[in-house]
C-alpha cells in the first residue's frame, strides 16, 4: 500500500506542514482545501513545494454538499466541482474526495445520488481526473460505508470511486463484513483514523478527538483485516482532527503518524504471515522483564543530599564506576545510578534539569533488535565516547531528552555492573527496608506529549495500554494511563495536564521539561518498610485524618488494622480479595518524590487516592533535597 498524511492533522502553515511531511519520510499528502486558501501562493507554487521535497499530492480534499441538491443549487455544485479541478490542475493532482451532504437542502435517495455523480464522473474523467466518495458518519442522507458503495457501484462511472474512512465506518459500530465484497479497484482511498471511545456526537468527536492508530480505542486491527482481505494495495492516508495535535510540533507528529502507519502495517503482515510474501521488515516488540536501573544526573553537591537519602531508603553503595564519578546503588533487584561526572550526557542534562532521572534502563530479550526496531520507528538513536574496556549499551533518546537503554542477557549487557563498576568493600551485611524492586515508574509531560509518548512506547515494546484515568489535583485535572507487560514486570505511568497549576505541570516548570516524576519501590511487607524507614529518619507523607474516618466507612477493615493504617500514613485500596497498600516519602525540592508499595493480586495503581496523595503533597510543599527525605 501506499501511504500517505492529510496536512489537515498537522499545526502551521502549509508550507510547515509540507516540510514536516517530508522530514518524516512519507511520499504523499492530502491536501486539505483549508491549507491551500490560507497559503501565500499559487496552487502552482503549492505543486512546486510539494514535488520540489519529493512529495505527490494523492487527493485534494474535502468537496462539500455535492449529491441530492436541487436545482439552481445542482448547477451551482457542479460549477463548484470544475473550478476544484481547475485547481487540482495546478496542484498536480488527479483525485477529488467528495463527502457526504449534510445540507439541509438536499434531497434523499441513493438512485438520485448515484446520477449526480455518474455526471460528475463523466466531468472528471474528460480533465483526466478520479472523485472517492465518503460517507461522513453524521450525513444527512448517507452516514453508512455501505450506502456510499451502493451510490458508487450504482453510479457505474470507472473515474467514481469509494473512500473508506475508519474513523466513520468504526465510530458507528457498523459491520465490516460487506467492505470484504467491494472490489479493490472500487476503493480510491482509504483514511485511516483512531479515536478514544467517547460518548458524544459524532461530528465533535471526529472533529476534536482524532488520533493515530494504536493511540485510541477503536478496532483499527479488524478495519484493516477486512480491508486486506479485498486485496486492496492502494492508498491508504492519516487524516486525523486532534486539538493536540494542533498544539504540538508538526515535526513531531508527522513522525508519529509515519510511526503509526509502519506499525499497523507491520501488524498486518504478522497476521497475514501465511499469504503473504512479504516478511515482517521490523524486529518483533521487545519483550521486557523489568528495571535495570534509573540513573539520575547530580552534580557534587546534590550528590551527598541523594546518597544519604538513598541510605535512608535502605539502599547500600554496591559499586564505583572504574573511570567515572558515577555509582551504583542497590536494594534488592533495584538498582540506581548516581552520576556526577563532569562530563558526558548526565552533566549536559544536570545543568538544564538539575537533579532529576536522566536515563532508565530496561531489561529486555534482545537488545541490538530492540534499538534496530527503535530506529526503523524513527525513533532518535543516542551514542556517547565510551572508555576502554567500557560496555556501549545500545540505547535511544526518551522522555524529556532522556536515555532509554536496553540491556539483555543474549549479547551479554547483563554483566555491565561487574565489566563497569569496581565492588565497593567495607560496607558490610545490609538489610535494607525490604524494598525488592521497581514496581512502577511515572512520567510527567506536556499535555501535548502524551499521545505521543503513548505510541513510542506501546509501539517499541510489548505491552498494553490501560483506560485513561482522570485524577482531581487540588490544581485541575489530571489524566493517567499506565503502560504495562502482561506480566507486570514493567509499568510506566504517563501523567499529563492543560492546568498549569497541578503537581504534575509544576513538576515540569521546575525539571524545564518533561520527565521522571517519581519511582514507585515495591515491598513484600509495607508496615515493616516503614517501620524501618521511620527508624532510617525517613518520615512518610503525612495523610489527614478524614481518610482513615471514611476508609472505615467504606471498607470492612478492622479497627486494629485502620489504626496500622494511619499511624504508618499508608493509603489503602481493594478489588474484590485484592489489596494495594501505597505510602509516599515526602516530595524533593524540584518535585520528584518516592512511593513504596505493596501488592496482594492487586493489578491498579490505587486511582481512588490519588487525590488524596496530591492534596497532601500540595500542603506539605518542598523539601530541600540535601538533607534528605
Amino acid at each position: 500500500m501506499r501511504t500517505a498524511i492529510a496536512t489537515v492533522c498537522l499545526s502551521g502553515t502549509l508550507t510547515e506542514k509540507i516540510e514536516a511531511i517530508a522530514a518524516a519520510r512519507f511520499k504523499g499528502v492530502e491536501i486539505f482545501e483549508n491549507d491551500l486558501l490560507s497559503y501565500n501562493g499559487t496552487p502552482a507554487d503549492a505543486r512546486r513545494l510539494i514535488e520540489g521535497l519529493g512529495l505527490t499530492t494523492i487527493a485534494f480534499q474535502p468537496f462539500r454538499d455535492f449529491e441530492g441538491m436541487p436545482d439552481p443549487q445542482r448547477s451551482k455544485v457542479f460549477a463548484r466541482a470544475e473550478r476544484k479541478f481547475d485547481v487540482m490542475e495546478q496542484l498536480g493532482c488527479d483525485l477529488l474526495m467528495v463527502c457526504s451532504n449534510v445540507s439541509p437542502d438536499s434531497s434523499g435517495g441513493i438512485e438520485r445520488a448515484a446520477a449526480d455523480f455518474h455526471e460528475l464522473g463523466e466531468r472528471a474523467a474528460r480533465r483526466g481526473m478520479r472523485v472517492a466518495f465518503e460517507a461522513l458518519s453524521w450525513g444527512r442522507h448517507i452516514s453508512d460505508y455501505r450506502d456510499s458503495w451502493e451510490v458508487v457501484r450504482r453510479a457505474n462511472h470507472p473515474a467514481v470511486g469509494l473512500t473508506l474512512d475508519s474513523f466513520h465506518v468504526l465510530a458507528r459500530g457498523t459491520d465490516l463484513s460487506a467492505i470484504r465484497s467491494i472490489p479493490p479497484d472500487r476503493i480510491f482511498l482509504v483514511q485511516v483514523a483512531d479515536a478514544p471511545r467517547l460518548d458524544m456526537d459524532y461530528l465533535s468527536w471526529s472533529r476534536h478527538y482524532r488520533c493515530f492508530p494504536g493511540q485510541g480505542d477503536l478496532p483499527i486491527d479488524e478495519f484493516i483485516n477486512a480491508l486486506h482481505a479485498t486485496g486492496f494495495d492502494g492508498l491508504l492516508s492519516l487524516e486525523i482532527f486532534n486539538d493536540r495535535f494542533r498544539a504540538g510540533s508538526a515535526r513531531s507528529v508527522a513522525v508519529d503518524g509515519q510511526r503509526s502507519l509502519i506499525v499497523m502495517l507491520d501488524e498486518l503482515r504478522r497476521r497475514t504471515e501465511s499469504a503473504n510474501p512479504n516478511p515482517p521488515e521490523l524486529p518483533s516488540k521487545a519483550v521486557c522483564s523489568g528495571v535495570e536501573f534509573l540513573e539520575f544526573a547530580v552534580d557534587e553537591a546534590s550528590a551527598v543530599g541523594f546518597e544519604r537519602t538513598l541510605r535512608g531508603l535502605g539502599f547500600q553503595k554496591a559499586g564505583l564506576h572504574r573511570s567515572k564519578a558515577v555509582t551504583r546503588w542497590r536494594q534488592g533487584n533495584i538498582n540506581i545510578v548516581l552520576n556526577a561526572d563532569k562530563e558526558g550526557f548526565a552533566y549536559s542534562f544536570n545543568i538544564t534539569h538539575g537533579t532529576s532521572v536522566c536515563a532508565l534502563a530496561l531489561r529486555v530479550d534482545d537488545a541490538p533488535g530492540t534499538v534496530h526496531r527503535a530506529l526503523t520507528l524513527l525513533d532518535q538513536p543516542f551514542q556517547q565516547p565510551t572508555g576502554p574496556g567500557e560496555m556501549d549499551i545500545p540505547a535511544v533518546r526518551g522522555l524529556g531528552g532522556s536515555i532509554l537503554y536496553f540491556v539483555d542477557q543474549k549479547t551479554g549487557l547483563d554483566r555491565l555492573w561487574e565489566v563497569d563498576f569496581e565492588p565497593v568493600e567495607g560496607e558490610g551485611d545490609f538489610a535494607g527496608v525490604g524494598l525488592r524492586s521497581v514496581d512502577h515508574v511515572s512520567q510527567s509531560m506536556h499535555y501535548e506529549e502524551m499521545l505521543t509518548w503513548l505510541l513510542f512506547y506501546t509501539s517499541l515494546l510489548d505491552v498494553r495500554k490501560t483506560p485513561v484515568q482522570t485524577v482531581i489535583d487540588p490544581g485541575g485535572v489530571v489524566q493517567s494511563q499506565a503502560i504495562e507487560s502482561a506480566d507486570g514486570s514493567l509499568r510506566l505511568i504517563l501523567n499529563a495536564s492543560q492546568s498549569l497549576r497541578t503537581l504534575s505541570s509544576r513538576f515540569l516548570s521546575e525539571l524545564f521539561g518533561s520527565g521522571v516524576q517519581h519511582i514507585a519501590l515495591e515491598t513484600g511487607d509495607i508496615f515493616a518498610t516503614v517501620e524501618a524507614l521511620k527508624a532510617n529518619g525517613v518520615n512518610p507523607l503525612p495523610i489527614p485524618e478524614n481518610y482513615y474516618d471514611d476508609l472505615e466507612v467504606r471498607t470492612d477493615l478492622s479497627a486494629d488494622d485502620l489504626e496500622k493504617l494511619r499511624r504508618a500514613n499508608i493509603l489503602y485500596d481493594r478489588e474484590q480479595e485484592a489489596e494495594y497498600f501505597q505510602v509516599y516519602t515526602r516530595t524533593l525540592e524540584g518535585g520528584f518524590f518516592f512511593e513504596i508499595v505493596e501488592r496482594r493480586n492487586y493489578r491498579g495503581y490505587g486511582a481512588v487516592n490519588a487525590p488524596i496523595r496530591l492534596a497532601s503533597q500540595s500542603q506539605s510543599g518542598f523539601e530541600d533535597l540535601p538533607p534528605g527525605l
